[in-house]
């Protein structure tokens, strides 16, 4: 397994507060994960173990955007203008190239086919915290499919889970070249809590800045007022308390959570993991 991404977290308000005494930022590792890539002896060999893998990827960050497009219909309607969180995933859906065809499906048909929204709790290796969204029209099926694939990977479903996240506003923004201490500039400047240093599905570098809810209009004005390409603003579950994981941790959890995102009712998947240093 190949860990190829990483997440540097900075607490903004605590920067401000010492900035003049110690320049040193605070940094963290968080665990992104894609199947290891190996070279054949022809050119199939290359393109199957290279474009499959995307391909895959590709189809799944669909179907889940198709998920998310059918929660959003239902719970604010048809309408993106009334439906902010409909306005904000179709913004999300052109940036990623997704069919328009896919889209428009997936508003029609999301009062027309069954399903329920949940969110389980649960715990993984070493101990890391574990949000799970679902959507499925059978939930004894769902959590027994979850329950399986959480123990059979080292973890479990608790309660409790929940305390250690917050809903925060996110907006992401196009990293374009900027540097960490640039994105910490950017977050002061624009009102933002903490700035993060991401790969998105395609593993494209993007910067997440993090935001109080009521804040989102206006941290990305701001941003945008300064320059910064933004891609998008949401609502997300941030965790405030990490949970710190050894080398041989992170590795069960990376494929706990490739597991998790395999799962075709699981929507996305929230967790606490950073690396130890």
């Amino acid at each position: 397994m190949i860990l190829r991404a990483f997440r540097l977290t900075v607490r903004v308000s605590a920067v401000v507060q010492s900035r003049c005494q110690c320049p040193a930022l605070h940094s963290c590792r968080a665990l992104h994960s894609s199947p290891a890539l190996w070279a054949g002896h022809n050119k199939w060999s290359k393109v199957k173990d290279i474009k499959i893998p995307k391909d895959a990827a590709r189809a799944r960050m669909i179907a889940k955007y198709t998920m998310l497009i059918r929660i959003a219909v239902r719970e604010g309607g048809v309408n993106p203008e009334f439906n902010v969180a409909l306005a904000q995933l179709l913004e999300q859906c052109r940036n990623k190239n997704l069919p328009k065809a896919t889209v428009e499906g997936a508003i029609k048909g999301a009062k027309s086919k069954p399903g329920a929204q949940y969110l389980y709790e649960a715990t993984g290796p070493g101990g890391c915290m574990l949000l799970i969204e679902v959507l499925t029209d059978n939930n004894t099926r769902s959590h027994q499919e979850i329950k399986r694939i959480m123990v059979k990977h080292g973890g479990a479903l608790c309660e409790g889970a929940r305390r250690n996240f917050d809903r925060k506003g996110v907006v992401a923004a196009s990293r374009d070249g900027i540097s960490s201490e640039k994105a910490l500039e950017l977050a002061i400047e624009a009102g933002a809590e903490d700035v993060q240093e991401m790969e998105d599905e395609e593993e494209k570098p993007v910067l997440q800045f993090i935001c109080d809810i009521t804040s989102i209009k206006a941290v990305r004005g701001a941003l945008e007022s300064l320059g910064v390409h933004t891609l998008s603003a949401g609502l997300e579950f941030v965790s405030h308390t990490p949970s710190l994981l050894n080398q041989t941790q992170l590795e069960t959890a990376s494929t706990l959570l490739e597991a998790l995102n395999d799962c075709s009712d699981v929507v996305r998947v929230w967790d606490n993991i950073h690396a130890q240093t």
